[in-house]
């Protein structure tokens, strides 16, 4: 779950952290009372969506004052096209304004959980302000990775070496242990799986300070986080991907025509791969896990068939605790349901499976039976040609 920048720098501020000084507004005519928060005579003010590029896409601008409700009537209502939104872009619905800082370093700072080491890593590195996935390719030397085992709290020694490549004076170091201990807190407290803060700057006045702020939170973990769950912000998610977590369903929505049905997250990347691999694109990641009931796979054969580019569905089921028969029984009212005109290939193989084909067998649909995941895509790609 993401979450804005404003209540990322909101949290970070709770734990500590040197944050820059500003306020939200969701109208225009709140500007008047809370501008009076702020002193600079240089504001920024930043449009809020869940998407990086905003700056590039007229979404941050630097304003004296007196220009501050002027360029907030012209942001909200926006919509931002940056390379994470998608060609449709975002529209702004809240606004952050912040105080500008004459700033003399960008740093590049994140904290996260490393999968593979089961480690807490942090991120640093003297290229802040511009994607790190471009400092990682054009100069890893610049970047540093610091792998911490998971305990109560982070000692001397670690944060020295998290920090070592900015050479902080004596003070910047104070407010950088104030910040790592703030990113690690949150990380563990608040089931946080990404902090980044791009870009942590230096100012003319020396001082260390967070410009910018994300944060991604563990899905999983929300049940017993209700005080991140209420900051979802379900204008910046899909429409159906909100849907799909009403019923317990793993969907994302991506750009391709056939629609993928899988039990399972492995299995689902798998079949994705192979519909790419004979010259498609798939529609979306939808695992229906392995226990989905008959209303769950209904309603997730409802969602594929709710995105107007999917020209081809390919239902993709193995092993497991699944059962094939439940599954079949929902596809079929679903296809019923929906009067399905686009081709339908199934690929059943596990519990029940001679059950499943037998109920698809005598739906009365035109179903494409396959007897592996091979011959699952080549039929749907086939059939969409």
């Amino acid at each position: 779950m993401n979450i804005h920048e404003h209540q990322a720098k909101d949290l970070l501020k709770e734990f500590g952290a040197p944050v820059s000084n500003g306020f939200i507004i969701f109208e225009s005519k709140e500007i008047e009372k809370k501008i009076k928060l702020l002193n600079s005579e240089k504001l920024v003010i930043k449009a809020q969506i869940h998407a990086g590029g905003r700056g590039k896409a007229g979404g941050v601008k630097l304003v004296d004052r007196s220009e501050v409700q002027t360029e907030v009537n012209k942001m909200f209502g926006k919509i931002l096209v940056t390379h994470q939104t998608g060609p449709e872009g975002k529209k702004v619905k809240r606004i952050y304004i912040q105080e500008a800082y004459d700033i003399e370093t960008e740093l590049y700072l994140s904290c996260l959980v490393d999968r593979e080491s089961s480690k807490i890593a942090f991120i640093s590195s003297t290229e802040g302000g511009v994607d790190i996935e471009s400092v990682a390719k054009q100069n890893p030397e610049k970047i540093l990775t610091t792998k911490i085992d998971l305990k109560k709290s982070l000692t001397t020694a670690d944060i020295e070496k998290v920090i070592k490549i900015f050479s902080l004076n004596t003070d910047q170091k104070k407010d950088a242990k104030k910040l790592l201990n703030a990113l690690y807190n949150i990380l563990i407290q608040k089931d946080a799986s990404l902090i980044e803060i791009n870009p942590l700057v230096i100012t003319k006045q020396k001082k260390l300070v967070c410009l910018d702020a994300k944060m991604n939170f563990d899905d999983n973990a929300m049940y017993r986080r209700p005080e991140i769950l209420k900051l979802r912000d379900l204008n910046e998610e899909e429409h159906v991907e909100i849907e799909a977590s009403k019923f317990g369903l793993a969907y994302i929505k991506l750009n391709g025509s056939i629609g993928c049905m899988v039990n399972g997250a492995g299995l689902a990347m798998a079949t994705m791969d192979i519909i790419k691999l004979y010259g498609q694109e798939p529609a979306n990641f939808l695992d229906v896990g392995g226990g989905a009931s008959k209303e769950q796979v209904a309603a997730a054969f409802k969602l594929i068939l709710s995105d107007k580019k999917v020209k081809g569905i390919l239902i993709n089921i193995f092993g497991g605790i699944m059962r094939c028969d439940v599954l079949a029984q929902g596809v079929v009212e679903a296809a019923k349901e929906t009067n399905i005109k686009v081709p339908l290939v199934v690929r059943l193989a596990g519990t029940n499976f001679k059950k499943g084909k037998e109920i698809l067998d005598k739906s009365g649909l035109k179903i494409l039976s396959a007897s592996d995941l091979n011959d699952a895509a080549k039929k749907i790609v086939g059939a969409i040609k």
